[in-house]
């Protein structure tokens, strides 16, 4: 029986009434309502019903046949609401809110924007603006594309005369290309610009071409690529980050130079157990303390208290189990997400060098500064450490993972992980911890279950750092639904395993390495954790990589002191292991397997690039050729079989680490001066892959070196500028550069 009724309804009026037709403002909130209890031959009587509050129910859609003409205010906060294209059915609607829905996302406020025309408030602010540009130039522009994309591949395939199974196979296959080859706007609004796109081209074969538009055509499959993007608001979404004027702050930094032999903080270098929590051993920096000790230019670390709603802390200031669902802490509202980014997002501007006259191969697109301490627009010092893109959820229209590679990338230093889309520079999300310091961010694609049983693919991000504590989020839904206190010291680096999506390794400052299974979140975000493995390490580990080859039995890290193999096959009883192998490297009289290697990444199935503490050096070598998998016990020592050298920067600071774009085939590192070294090495793959294949003798030179422009801050240069980590795109269509100032750059190839 429906939970509403006539009386309810008089009850419930907004003043009591005793006739439904009579009602203009009513009230059902908090009642635990669900879609099946809105009956449309009881709404039907409410012909006057001018305001209507939705809010703290159960609903996940609305019915279509509501009618209730003459709907104005329309609240729909804190349900479970998945698609909003039911709401067309008011028309005179002109104040919508619907915020604390975790599966409604941007693409969803374009969708309400386009279809109610007389829309003026969403979510408590005006979009007359942006709405207008939606309904008018958002859609005269995809009329065009679409339009010419039916001209230029599809005009000449439907003959003359042409039968009904002809109409149905034309039309499904221009639906399908056409919403997989016409693009506009942010990648953020994907989802939209598909659904736009299909309605636009039905319009058009109808009208146009006089195909109707109820051909039996199989439905297609919804898709799921709006999962992998963010949900700010639509005011947000339009406005571009306005470039600021900025006034540095004096930084003082310690150039005092240590012996060149060892880079460790005197801290390191009295006892092997300690180490640094943010790894910079460098002239250019104040010495780092112990782990338990802050940076100089951080605020030293703390619990966070109940007033300051830290994520992982409940109110009453407990701290949640390993493994446990946190829901209530770690949701922003709209408007604090408005007010985070305009307050924190800079945009600085290069100036062009006319001296340069190299032809550049990408040239630089933005330069934010977007990770700041309390928001401070003269934060110079925040060290950004990891980015990593987002993957493509497959909608099945594109399989290719280079022509569907994402354009957003999550970035991570200090007490933020920021959501960047490379294309426009815009800040899309920002995730604070204040008593936290990120150092490194992985995805992974869940496939979860939703309220109403159905199957949905959702990328889920991980960020840890010196806490040594793994966050969980859910960034489409705007919410971080848990955490993993995976170790007591800080976790330098973390991966997701790439064919079991839930199996997280993260590597800690505790000496080990530690298998996770993160679980799938249920529609309630419960979840549960599970310790898989523990590998044991040496030293530090500051890297690590699967091998490709066989992702599920052997990992490879460089560590503070050599680079190591594991066996990491689950189906073996020992769930502690030692590491099976460690790898010896040419040093400048001989071998050997003690040093740094704060670089390690796998060019393709077998070729390794790692880079350790010897200055001016990067070196590819075969893991095939190098690691004997037949033979017998643990913890032996194997020479690398080295096919090249890459020549590098001099400088022997470390922690400037590399990464690869294997699609490419192309090797990026930075250097101690903002500059980035890029390889491209598809001339030498094929002969280092054949059996017979020899070492190159020489060195091989950067293909390209990117300097960094001249950077105007406020008329000022910012300081010495170290490059911690530069990233590219599976299309190497965008390469980010993190910095030590506190700048992520954004270069877009040419």
């Amino acid at each position: 029986m429906s939970k509403i009724t006539t009386e309810l309804l008089l009850e419930r009026a907004v003043p009591r009434s005793t006739r439904l037709r009579k009602i203009e403002t009513l009230n059902l909130s908090k009642l635990q309502l669900k879609t099946g209890d809105l009956d449309p031959r009881l709404f039907s009587r409410l012909r006057h019903l001018q305001k209507l509050d939705l809010s703290d129910n159960l609903l996940d859609k609305f019915p279509n046949s509501l009618t209730l003409p003459d709907l104005r205010v329309l609240n729909c906060n804190n349900n479970k609401l998945e698609d909003v294209t039911a709401l067309k059915q008011f028309p005179l609607l002109e104040e919508l809110t619907y915020e604390n829905n975790v599966y409604l996302t941007l693409n969803d406020d374009y969708k309400v924007m386009f279809l109610l025309q007389n829309l003026r408030l969403l979510n408590g602010k005006d979009i007359t603006k942006l709405a207008n540009h939606v309904r008018r130039v958002n859609s005269h522009k995809l009329t065009s594309k679409v339009t010419a994309h039916w001209k230029k591949f599809f005009s000449d395939q439907l003959p003359e005369k042409y039968t009904a199974e002809q109409v149905k196979s034309i039309k499904k296959k221009f639906l399908k290309s056409v919403q997989t080859n016409v693009v506009y706007g942010p990648s953020s609004l994907s989802e939209f610009t598909r659904w736009r796109v299909k309605m636009i081209a039905e319009e058009f074969l109808a009208n146009s071409l006089g195909l109707e538009l109820n051909s039996d055509t199989e439905p297609e499959e919804k898709t799921d690529e709006d999962e992998e993007e963010s949900t700010e608001s639509p005011r947000e979404a339009a406005e571009e980050v306005a470039p600021v004027t900025v006034t540095p702050s004096k930084r003082k930094r310690n150039h005092s130079k240590s012996s060149p032999g060892n880079k460790r903080s005197k801290t390191q270098a009295n006892t092997e157990e300690e180490a640094e929590v943010n790894p910079r051993k460098s002239t250019h920096v104040e010495d780092d303390p112990a782990p338990d000790k802050p940076r100089t230019s951080n605020q030293p670390a703390k619990e966070a208290t109940p007033e300051q709603g830290a994520e992982g802390t409940q109110k009453n200031g407990e701290q949640l189990p390993k493994g446990q669902s946190n829901r209530r802490s770690s949701q922003m509202t709209g408007e604090q997400k408005s007010q985070e980014q305009d307050s924190s997002v800079v945009t600085l501007t290069p100036v062009k060098n006319s001296k340069r006259k190299e032809d550049v191969s990408a040239e630089p697109l933005h330069f934010l500064q977007c990770h700041s301490k309390g928001n401070s627009r003269e934060d110079f010092k925040t060290q950004l450490w990891s980015c990593v893109f987002e993957p493509v959820i497959d909608s099945g229209a594109r399989k290719d993972p280079i022509v569907s590679s994402s354009r957003t990338v999550a970035t991570c230093g200090g007490e933020s992980v920021c959501l960047i889309d490379c294309e426009t520079g815009t800040v899309l999300k920002k995730y604070k911890v204040a008593t936290e310091e990120f150092f490194s961010v992985a995805w992974t694609t869940l496939t979860m279950v939703l309220s109403d049983s159905r199957k949905k693919a959702h990328n889920i991000l991980a960020a840890a750092g010196r806490r040594g504590i793994v966050k969980l989020i859910h960034v489409a839904a705007d919410f971080c639904y848990g955490e993993i206190k995976a170790h007591k010291k800080p976790i330098a680096t973390v991966c997701f395993s790439p064919t079991q999506d839930t199996h997280l390794f993260t590597a800690s400052y505790d000496k080990r390495i530690a298998l996770w299974d993160i679980g799938i979140p249920d529609c309630d975000y419960n979840f549960k954790a599970s310790q898989l493995l523990v590998l044991e390490a040496a030293s530090i580990p500051l890297r690590i990589a699967l091998v490709p080859t066989c992702p599920e039995q052997y990992l490879l890290a460089g560590c503070e002191d050599g680079c190591f193999a594991w066996n990491i096959k689950l189906d073996k009883g020992q769930k502690s292991r030692p590491f099976e192998a460690i790898f010896q490297f040419p040093s400048e009289e001989s071998l050997t397997t003690s040093h740094r290697v704060d670089g390690l990444a796998f060019l393709n199935d077998d070729v390794v690039v790692s880079k350790s503490s010897k200055p001016g050096c990067i070196y590819l070598w075969s893991w095939s050729k190098s690691f004997d998998a037949k033979g017998k016990g643990c913890q032996r020592t194997m020479s690398a079989v080295i096919l090249a050298e890459l020549e590098w920067s001099t400088t022997d600071m470390s922690y400037l680490t590399l990464s690869t774009c294997p699609a490419k085939e192309y090797v990026f590192c930075g250097d101690e001066k903002g500059s980035v070294w890029m390889y491209n090495l598809s001339t030498y793959t094929t002969g280092w892959g054949s059996p017979k294949g020899k070492r190159s003798e020489r060195r091989i030179s950067p293909t390209q070196i990117l300097t960094w422009p001249e950077l105007r801050v406020n008329g000022e240069q910012p300081p010495e500028i170290l490059v911690n980590n530069v990233v590219a795109d599976p299309a190497f269509t965008y390469l980010v550069v993190l910095t030590s100032v506190n700048i992520t750059a954004i270069w877009k190839k040419s």
